[in-house]
């Protein structure tokens, strides 16, 4: 959903070439990490859980050093402990365990970082735990798991993208300026839209799934996702930073690529646990 550069305005062709290369570093960026998070959700098992305990650790860094510097290195450490056993003990199928080792490092928190910083840091906690938690709950179902998780990537994306090209082409009313001015609702509008019908064709494609339910579900998930990228931008304006990270080419950090996929793998995962439980948490999603 973004749209002019917010120095060179969009009338300027100062900022084309940045622009321009900058498009090219997400497209680059993506043609290799898309591949790769599916390649590890169809795979399942230990190359799913590794996947997405290395992000949900690299998020925890960028998380820290955003609110807290990066000269704490023993909390970082305490709090990444409890992360990676977190990724050990669901991959082991005990995912109360996990939620308890998160607790543990939300309490290392507590103990190590510095006192202005406790509840952000706590809440950094909270954020990578359950960027490692909520897909994998999701992916443990071994007749819909694969499915749960194309289509979480498929709304995140569809979103991500339409709203990209969408917001530059259309432009319009700024969606939430004063947290991020290059939003716009025809970008978040049209992003959202597009999620829809990509979600209901996926549904249609891979099983007799109710389209109400599932284009509801999708609507849901990339408005969440949306609200996911501005909490984003809100936090790193909050901090003065322009990206949580330099990890990935043209996005920033793991944290700037992850953010909207965040909430909306959360939400789903709170609905499939809620209709389907541990077990069955990504057809609780799916199978209304």
């Amino acid at each position: 959903m973004a749209e002019a550069d917010p120095v060179t305005g969009p009338g300027s062709n100062a900022g084309t070439p940045v622009a321009a290369n900058n498009l090219a570093l997400r497209v680059a960026s993506a043609a290799v990490l898309a591949p790769l998070a599916l390649l590890t959700a169809y795979l399942g098992g230990w190359p799913f859980v590794l996947l997405w305990t290395l992000a949900a650790v690299a998020i925890l860094w960028e998380w820290t050093t955003l609110v807290a510097g990066p000269n704490h290195r023993l909390m970082f450490s305490a709090c990444g402990s409890a992360i990676v056993g977190a990724g050990l003990v669901v991959w082991l199928g005990r995912p109360i365990a996990a939620m308890l080792l998160i607790g543990l490092g939300a309490l290392a928190a507590l103990i190590f970082a510095p006192r202005e910083r406790r509840l952000w840091i706590t809440a950094g906690i909270g954020y990578s735990g359950s960027m490692l938690l909520a897909p994998a709950l999701l992916r443990t179902d071994e007749k819909d798991g694969f499915l749960a998780m194309v289509l979480l990537f498929a709304i995140v994306w569809t979103t991500d993208v339409l709203g990209y090209f969408a917001g530059r082409a259309f432009g319009g009313p700024k969606l939430l300026p004063a947290v991020s001015p290059k939003k716009t609702w025809s970008g978040a509008v049209a992003g959202a839209l597009g999620a829809v019908i990509v979600a209901v064709l996926l549904a249609g494609v891979f099983g007799s799934f109710s389209r109400i339910a599932i284009a509801l579900v999708a609507l849901m998930l990339s408005v969440v996702a949306q609200l996911g990228d501005l909490m984003e931008s809100w936090i790193k304006r909050k901090f003065g930073a322009k990206d949580a990270g330099t990890l990935i080419p043209g996005h920033g950090g793991v944290m700037d690529r992850l953010d909207g996929f965040w909430a909306a793998a959360l939400l789903g995962c709170l609905i499939g646990l809620a209709r389907g439980g541990f077990d069955g948490a990504a057809r609780g999603l799916l199978v209304w």
